[in-house]
């Protein structure tokens, strides 16, 4: 993913997964599409996360915590 969208959230009182959603209902609002992978910083997974939401969650060091970066992923703009 070279372009996303920086999504700042420090709410620590809910759950990663519920913040995510709250993030990419906001992308999909925006710029019309869903998004499929988000990034965070390591220290914001305990537990990996699944993709039932069907956005990916990876960790990267480059990720500030309390950030979520939404985008969509290489394997779906492939056919583009």
């Amino acid at each position: 993913m070279d372009i996303g969208m920086l999504w700042f959230d420090n709410n620590t009182k809910v759950e990663l997964p519920v913040r995510i959603q709250k993030a990419a209902a906001y992308y999909q609002k925006k710029y019309g599409r869903k998004p499929t992978l988000c990034f965070v910083h390591p220290s914001m997974l305990s537990d990996p996360l699944d993709k039932s939401a069907g956005i990916e969650v990876k960790p990267h060091q480059m990720v500030l915590p309390n950030h979520l970066w939404l985008g969509i992923g290489e394997a779906t703009t492939a056919g583009r």
